[in-house]
């Protein structure tokens, strides 16, 4: 079976500057190979001189891309191929020609702005959250009263907020804790509510300027009235749920904890009579794949310090936990919850 192009490959009749942008995208953002003497559909059609062409790709990453990134190149001198693997680097970005790119399915082009920033806050080994925030002057009632009602905290101060990481090393207040703060200036949550069709919307709740556990509670307390019921018998009354509560509030914990909060988009709450779709911005986090995402046990926390105190809080469980544990809410036999990875956001439908 022929080679073909794919996200972690990519295929070149011949040796021009053109790879030396696949070299960065690599470097950048995953693991992959560039074979020289291949065609677009996989046709071995072999490099002149493979020697001198694999001196002439060591010096092109030399000279053209920075900072040097770690790779490999291995020859076939029988097929006269030439296999260049790039290694994901950490002193991101690499650059070429003062440029950075980025690897979309089978084909490479520059990274955007955004993406840009991103770069440069793995390559200093931060993430967003921990970044000073904009304004200084917050209140923090709401977690004072979680932290003292969760894990019996009674004194909050500098010092508390320190703790949780909530400062950087000059004291200034992050990212992470303006979230949590009373006055949150990040997107919130955009919740509707549909009858039969969505044309027909009943309610409309939009929830923000608070701290993002508020916003938690708030959601979580329309989907109680709109998704429970009580089953009244001669002795006894009993609560039931149209849908797992307990899913939902892992999957708003998740959103929360796991969007890209860089992005000025809310996390989109659809409840329909059926079903409760949850979307919140950004895909999955570089380095780590679907496969992993959907197996559980494997994550890589796009915002630390926030998922964090959530924890601590009691609000997510172990990292990598979260899909598990939506699915382990729906008891055996019944329609499981669904995951879509797009290519801005992660969709999870709860039936």
């Amino acid at each position: 079976m022929a080679l073909l192009e794919s996200k972690d490959r990519e295929l070149k009749v011949s040796v021009s500057k053109s790879f030396l942008k696949t070299v960065s995208a690599y470097a950048n953002y995953r693991t992959g190979s560039i074979i020289f003497g291949m065609a677009d559909d996989g046709t071995i059609v072999g490099l002149p001189d493979v020697d001198k062409d694999c001196l002439r790709v060591e010096h092109m990453v030399h000279d053209f891309i920075d900072p040097r990134p770690r790779y490999a190149i291995e020859v076939d001198s029988r097929s006269g191929t030439m296999t260049l693997t790039v290694f994901e680097g950490p002193d991101k970005p690499y650059l070429y020609e003062g440029k950075a790119y980025i690897r979309n399915d089978s084909s490479t082009t520059k990274a955007d702005p955004l993406e840009l920033k991103r770069l440069v806050l793995a390559g200093k080994h931060m993430s967003f959250d921990q970044l000073p925030a904009d304004n200084q002057k917050m209140e923090f009632g709401s977690l004072k009263q979680r932290l003292h009602d969760r894990l019996g905290v009674d004194r909050f101060d500098r010092n508390t907020l320190r703790t949780l990481g909530l400062t950087d090393a000059d004291g200034q207040l992050v990212n992470a804790a303006a979230l949590l703060s009373d006055s949150n200036p990040f997107p919130g949550i955009d919740i509707m509510r549909f009858g039969e069709s969505t044309s027909e919307i009943l309610e409309r709740a939009r929830i923000g300027g608070c701290s993002v556990l508020d916003q938690l509670d708030r959601t979580i307390g329309i989907a109680e009235r709109n998704y429970t019921f009580e089953k009244v018998t001669a002795t006894t009354r009993e609560r039931s749920e149209r849908l797992p509560l307990d899913a939902l509030r892992e999957t708003l914990a998740n959103a929360i904890a796991h969007r890209a909060w860089d992005v000025p988009a809310t996390i989109t709450v659809a409840m329909h009579p059926d079903r409760v779709v949850v979307t919140s911005p950004g895909s999955l986090p570089s380095g780590i794949e679907r496969e992993a995402y959907l197996a559980g046990g494997l994550s890589v926390p796009r915002n630390p310090t926030l998922a964090t105190v959530m924890f601590r809080l009691g609000y997510i469980e172990l990292f990598g936990s979260g899909v598990p544990r939506i699915r382990e809410a729906y008891p055996e036999g019944e329609l499981p919850p669904r995951f879509d990875v797009l290519d801005a956001s992660i969709r999870v439908t709860l039936p």
